[in-house]
């Protein structure tokens, strides 16, 4: 491909050739305003050397806002689960468009798009009362550089700008996890009632909220010799209506040992939840759902967590939140020197590193135990070793 400068005015533009038509027209493109020949040239050479690799992307005149609108709708919409789906919209509507959507996509730049991170975190909440979060900010580039990769793929640009720009990094949230006592007390206080169930499971198996609410009877088997569930569905929540999905990752799908207690309690619940459907007939909706409404339909997650909340000041335990009885099953495990790879699989998370990385402030304390342990038994063979030789 060929191509030169040429000066107009006060400014330079380059002028170069992309071949011919179907109708073997020769096609040409002109792009100006530059200041100096020297930047000229630069670009020039820039666009051939894309033209003759077979890198170059036709510059798209469409905007960010069109471009962020026709991703949710062609991509998002069809690749993401309900729940996620919303939440890129509302990112997309209510933030990336009203800050960056006027500009023309190729055009956009990495110094502006962290010019808007920037401003996000002063000024970004829409109420006007200050800035977002450096984690919710984080979100927003999450989605901001994931739809400019797909314009990459789909050859609307040559270059994702968000991968050049640094993501704010949140301040790590001090987890709280309460002890076998604070659980006990915990347990003790909603014996009894509908909430026992769901915060036992959360408590002894570490399983996330919505799938424990999508956990099912037939998932469960209570009379093996070794009482496991298997997690393979959650319950999601999007515009206030409830419905089931799938795992995230393979990972997610998991089977968990269960303790004898909540082996015990689950048992007792299926019989109380049997006679409350024969109660109730025809306007009980049996979906199976181990954790249920009085009614049989799916929990509302959401609400549940409120629940979760108030029941938390009613007891004058630390406070916490529903996420934190995982993490509670999880460092209570670590701490009876349980290998963190059984751990990791009961949590279901995607790879060892998560689990390790996420609890390593209890690790330090199980090395220095395990330090002494070692030290002891290698102790004690060095005095046999040594009166045995005496």
């Amino acid at each position: 491909m060929k191509g030169h400068v040429k000066k107009r005015g006060g400014t330079w533009t380059i002028i170069y050739d992309l071949g011919r038509d179907i109708d073997g027209k020769r096609q040409q493109k002109w792009k100006g305003g530059f200041r100096t020949k020297k930047e000229a040239d630069a670009e020039l050479n820039k666009i051939l050397h894309e033209l003759n690799s077979g890198a170059y992307t036709e510059p798209s005149r469409v905007s960010v806002a069109g471009y962020m609108r026709k991703w949710l709708k062609e991509y998002a919409k069809h690749n993401v689960t309900g729940r996620t789906y919303v939440r890129y919209e509302e990112i997309v509507e209510k933030h990336l468009i009203p800050a960056l959507g006027r500009n023309v996509l190729p055009e956009l730049r990495p110094a502006q798009i962290s010019a808007y991170y920037s401003e996000a975190l002063s000024n970004g909440r829409l109420n006007g009362k200050g800035g977002l979060s450096a984690k919710t900010v984080r979100q927003h580039h999450a989605v901001l550089r994931k739809a400019l990769e797909q314009a990459v793929q789909w050859q609307m640009i040559n270059r994702n700008p968000a991968a050049a720009v640094a993501a704010p990094k949140p301040k790590q949230r001090e987890m709280t996890a309460l002890n076998d006592d604070q659980l006990a007390e915990l347990l003790h206080a909603v014996e009894g009632t509908q909430n026992y169930i769901p915060i036992l499971l959360a408590a002894t198996t570490g399983m996330r909220r919505g799938e424990i609410f999508g956990l099912k009877w037939h998932d469960v088997d209570l009379e093996k010799p070794e009482p496991i569930l298997h997690v393979s569905r959650a319950v999601q929540v999007v515009n206030g209506q409830v419905s089931l999905k799938e795992p995230k990752t393979q990972k997610g799908r998991r089977g968990i040992v269960l303790y004898p207690l909540t082996v015990m309690a689950l048992k007792k619940h299926r019989i109380e939840q049997n006679e409350n459907r024969l109660k109730l007939g025809s306007s009980y909706q049996d979906n199976d759902l181990i954790c249920a409404r009085t009614d049989g339909t799916p929990v509302n997650v959401d609400t549940f967590s409120k629940t979760f909340a108030q029941i938390i000041r009613k007891t004058g335990l630390p406070v916490c939140r529903l996420h934190d009885l995982r993490h509670s099953h999880a460092t209570s495990l670590l701490a009876q020197n349980t290998n963190p790879k059984i751990v990791s699989e009961r949590l279901g998370h995607a790879n060892i590193n998560i689990t390790l990385d996420t609890y390593s402030h209890v690790l330090p304390g199980l090395q220095e135990e395990a330090v002494l342990k070692v030290n002891d038994s290698l102790s004690s063979a060095m005095q046999r070793l040594g009166k045995s030789n005496s």
